[in-house]
């Protein structure tokens, strides 16, 4: 786990999506309460446990969008009394997690430190065919930092060599912007057209995605300037 900003963290590990070596990140988050709140849990192992530990004490689990869940269990197996906060339809996709509120406009308390906003019209590739996303986004003013998940993602020199080629082929690569997949997939263009221009609203200067390079400086700028080809 390593520090961005004050009250700001990222923890990483590999992960292969469709045989492609992606990366994953969690985000970790220090409310004002002096609770953590981990949005899109990673693989929690014994070292993750005690670097949490040493910075407060997790209490919110947050699953933002259909299909960053896989480690939300054993984060809520870890720390019981947390809240587990899911995307409108995880319930219903995955039954048997231990789910305790669905995010929604009020979520308080975590709008007292994060504001956020919801991709419900975003689609995107999975085994099955082209799935909904149902993503939501957070802006952490405190930091000036926007966290994504899926809705963008930033692949550049650091990733493997495949990886790099397919998203140069894909147009990709460097981009801080949905995936070729999702501008094929999601056909309400102009709902999430609306959404990013919410989003542009915020004074951000940092963009923390789950897949990609994180982008610390300008980040607004390239956000706007790259998704713009979304939208063709």
């Amino acid at each position: 786990m390593r520090a961005l900003d004050h009250n700001l963290w990222v923890a990483e590990q590999p992960l292969k999506y469709l045989g492609l070596e992606v990366g994953t990140r969690m985000t970790v988050v220090r409310l004002s309460s002096q609770a953590l709140a981990v949005i899109s849990p990673i693989a929690l192992n014994s070292e993750l446990k005690q670097q949490l530990a040493r910075i407060g004490t997790v209490e919110h689990i947050i699953s933002p969008n259909l299909y960053h869940y896989l480690y939300a269990a054993d984060f809520k197996y870890a720390y019981p009394t947390a809240t587990f906060w899911a995307a409108p339809g995880l319930q219903e996709k995955k039954p048997n997690l231990p789910i305790d509120k669905v995010i929604q406009a009020n979520s308080s308390p975590l709008w007292n430190d994060l504001e956020g906003l919801y991709f419900e019209d975003f689609k995107t590739l999975s085994p099955g065919g082209f799935d909904a996303l149902n993503e939501w986004v957070f802006f952490h003013a405190a930091s000036r930092t926007l966290i994504l998940t899926d809705t963008a993602f930033h692949f550049d020199n650091s990733f493997p060599f495949v990886t790099k080629l397919l998203t140069r082929v894909t147009g990709d690569y460097q981009k801080l912007a949905p995936s070729v997949f999702e501008r094929i997939a999601t056909t309400d263009k102009q709902s999430v057209k609306e959404t990013v221009e919410k989003i542009l609203s915020w004074d951000f200067e940092r963009v923390v995605m789950a897949h990609g390079s994180i982008v610390e400086e300008d980040a607004k700028r390239k956000l706007e300037k790259d998704y713009s080809s979304f939208f063709r």
